[in-house]
Order: C-alpha cells, then structure tokens, then sequence
C-alpha cells in the first residue's frame, strides 16, 4: 500500500548530500519534495505541513550523529517523525481477565464483519473465550455472514433479532453468558452508507445498554480522507477507543492510513493484510515506518516463521535433505504468507525489486502437486524414479514428464547446495565459487509479474 510514497521518500532521501552539516537550503529542498510526496499519498494536509515543519526544524544546522552522514541523519529524522506521526509506541485494546465487551463500528463496506471474524480467530489463537454478537440488523446477509465466519474460526455467535431492543440483546446476553462463559465478546454493528443520525441514535442506545470496554472503529484505507471525517463523527457519538485499518494490502496510496492516527487521536491497534481469517496483524508503528523507508520488517519476518512452526524446515543432515524434505519446506514457507510480501520484509528488498513484483504461487502449488503424487519411497530416495515412475507422477499431478525431470534436477541442485553449505559452516569448505543456483522447473516468464 505505501510502495509509491516509500519509493519516492527514499528517491528524495537518496539526494541529499553528504556534508558535515546540513545546511538550511538542502533541508528546505528535501522537505518540499517530502510535502508534495505526501500530499500526492492523500495525507492529510493538516498532517503533512505539521511532519515537514517538525523535521525541518530539526534538521537545520544539525551535526552529524557519530557516524551518520547527512543523508543518513535525514533519514533518520524522517523515520522517527514517521513513527510519532502512525503514533508511537504499539497499542493494543484492553483485555481485562473477564466482562471485556467490544464494540466494532464503522460505514458499511470497510470490512467491519471480517475484521470481527478475523479478531475473533486473533483471540482464540490467544486462549480467550470468544462470544460473537451478530447485531448488524441492516444488512440483510450480516448476521448470516458472521455466522459462517464463527463457524469457520470455531467461536459461537449470538444473533440479534429483526426489531429487538437494546434492553432484549442485553437480557438475551446475560443469559447465555451464565450458561457458556465467555471471557470476550465482540460485537458487529450495523454499519452505515453514510452518516445516519437514526442508525446513529441506536448504536449510541446499544453502547448505554451493553457498556462495551472498547469501540473499535474500522476504517477503509482505499476511502482516502472521507474516513478521517467519518472518525471525527463516530468518535464524537460514541467514543472510539482505537481503529483498525482494512484493506492494508490493496493499492491505496496509504495517506488516510497515515493521517489517521494524527487526526483522530487514536491508537491503531490492527490493520487487515488479506482477505484470510489470519489477515490480521498488530500495528506498529516502528516497524510500518520503516517499511515505508525501504528499511524492511526484521521483527516481523521472524514472527512469521516462529507462527509457521519453521522446525520443519530444519533438513536432518545435508546429505539426507530428500524430496520429503523439500515439501516440508514448501508448505511451511507457504504458510507465511505470500513470498512476494515475505521477501519485502527484508532490508532493502523492496528498493531492490521492481514496481509491482509479485511471485507465482500456482508454480509452487505445481511443484506440491507433483511430489505429493509420488510415494513416500520415491520422496526419500529419488534415484529410483525411473521412467515408468515419471509417467505416473506426471499423470498423477498434471505436469508433463519434462517437469518432473526438472523437478529432480532442482532438487539434486539443492541438494549439492545443502552440502557444500554444512561444509562451509564446518569450517572445510572451499566456498561457492561456480555453484549455480537451483531453477525451478517449468517457470513461465509470468511467474514474475511486473
């Protein structure tokens, strides 16, 4: 979502000059290329004079920090205004050990639903005992929709009826509450295609009655500022505690996400990554800074292979590393998401690809299919695939024979690799002078899409 405003950032941080100090006319350049760069990002104005005004003033005749040149004292200028702009610190909503009842508001069509699913299957995971209120009685296919998505994460949902009061959904409730305990309940409002004061009226009347801990509002990155607008007004109604962003994988210029925190005074605590029940990820401000300056998501990248469960991808022995062995490795990385988003994460990866890179995963998913069609015998000793086997296992997955003798001939690339990699870490090896990488088999030109 930030790729064209991080582009540009680190284009313009990229020009600034090498000297001791940095001097008032260089600041001033910067700064206004930074200005216009956010503007074009839909930032708020308000947002972005106030960013270049605080960085300015500190850049101005500022000494070089040890041994930082000017450039890189820029930048660093820029990333911790960033960071204090998307609000500091990382916050999370209040989780009490019982009676935590949060209320998800926000128009219709900024994915106020899935976001409740997709907290819902965040808190399980967590060991809380989740309880979803279906309350949003305007859209006809509300209620059906959080029911499919309570089934889906395995959390009960409570659906309100056509016409219940207030007074009913309480009541309703607490009597489930004694005879299933829940120690977090979540409810989905109504949404709304604009500001209504009758729809308004009533969510205000829900709150009085149920006492929710938190009121999540949910803001749609692509609506640019109208969602900095609708902030102020759901907050002033009814007292917004924190936001969560959707739609953070789209290609919004990102300026509302940005100027979200700023305007209206409050923590971001999520911000939805993909349309998965698992697309939901904590914000931090830190972090999303510096992917915006090109400087990649470390923290981040481990947290997803410690959620992927990477000791499968741990080969017993480098000599041993066996098609059963590669498989693992696939599919554990598959769970961590998409190797275009993965690859990101990594410090300057994403100065380093182009525009729009993204990776084929049919190509993978291909490869999972056509040594998923062979037998574990053929899995961990490859050599006896001969060329009956081959015709079976192309048959089996789809895959012409030519694409399962690239297959093994990947994989004895990879093998080699794995070899001479455990004898440079034992200390013997000879380094990796001449060692072709592996290629994946039958890879089109699409599969890297620009």
């Amino acid at each position: 979502m930030f790729e064209s405003l991080g582009n540009k950032l680190q284009d313009i941080l990229d020009r600034v000059g090498r000297e001791s100090k940095l001097t008032e006319a260089q600041v001033k350049a910067s700064m206004r290329e930074i200005r216009m760069a956010l503007l074009e990002a839909d930032v708020n104005f308000n947002v972005a004079k106030d960013f270049v005004a605080k960085v300015s003033e500190q850049a101005v005749g500022q000494d070089v920090m040890g041994s930082l040149n000017a450039g890189q004292t820029v930048v660093k200028l820029v990333h911790d205004e960033l960071v204090d702009t998307l609000g500091g610190k990382t916050a999370q909503p209040e989780l009490k050990t019982q009676g935590n009842v949060w209320f998800m508001v926000g128009l219709q069509g900024a994915g106020k639903t899935t976001s409740t699913g997709k907290l819902a299957a965040h808190y399980k995971k967590k060991g809380r005992r989740v309880l979803l209120v279906a309350a949003d009685t305007q859209r006809p296919a509300a209620r059906d929709q959080l029911e499919v998505l309570g089934k889906q994460v395995g959390v009960p949902v409570l659906k309100v009826n056509d016409g219940e009061t207030p007074a009913e959904t309480k009541r309703r409730l607490d009597e489930y509450l004694k005879t299933d305990y829940r120690d977090l309940v979540i409810v989905d409002t109504a949404g709304r295609l604009q500001i209504d004061e009758a729809l308004m009226d009533q969510l205000a009347a829900l709150q009085t009655e149920l006492h929710p801990t938190e009121t999540l509002l949910v803001i749609d990155a692509m609506t640019g500022q109208e969602a900095l607008n609708v902030a102020q007004t759901f907050d002033q109604r009814v007292q917004v505690s924190g936001l969560v962003i959707t739609k953070m994988d789209g290609d919004a210029r990102g300026g509302a996400a940005l100027s979200a925190r700023s305007v209206t005074g409050k923590p971001i605590y999520f911000a939805g990554t993909s349309e998965k029940m698992t697309g939901l990820d904590q914000f931090h401000p830190d972090r999303v800074a510096g992917r915006i300056l090109g400087m990649g998501d470390v923290l981040g990248l481990i947290e997803r292979v410690q959620e992927a469960d990477m000791k499968a991808m741990e080969a017993k022995k480098p000599g041993d590393f066996d098609l059963e062995d590669l498989l693992n490795q696939l599919r554990q990385i598959r769970k961590m998401g998409p190797l275009g988003d993965l690859m990101k994460l990594i410090p300057g990866m994403s100065r380093a690809l182009p525009e729009g890179f993204n990776i084929d995963e049919k190509q993978l998913q291909r490869i999972d299919a056509m040594i998923s069609s062979m037998t574990v015998g053929e899995r961990r000793n490859p050599k006896i695939i001969d060329g009956r086997r081959r015709k079976r296992i192309a048959s089996g997955s789809g895959v012409d024979v030519q694409d399962i003798n690239k297959l093994l001939k990947m994989h004895e690339q990879m093998k080699e690799m794995m070899k001479m990699l455990g004898r440079m870490s034992s200390g013997g090896g000879k380094g990796m002078r001449g060692m072709k990488p592996p290629k994946m088999p039958n890879l089109p030109p699409s599969a890297m899409k620009k």
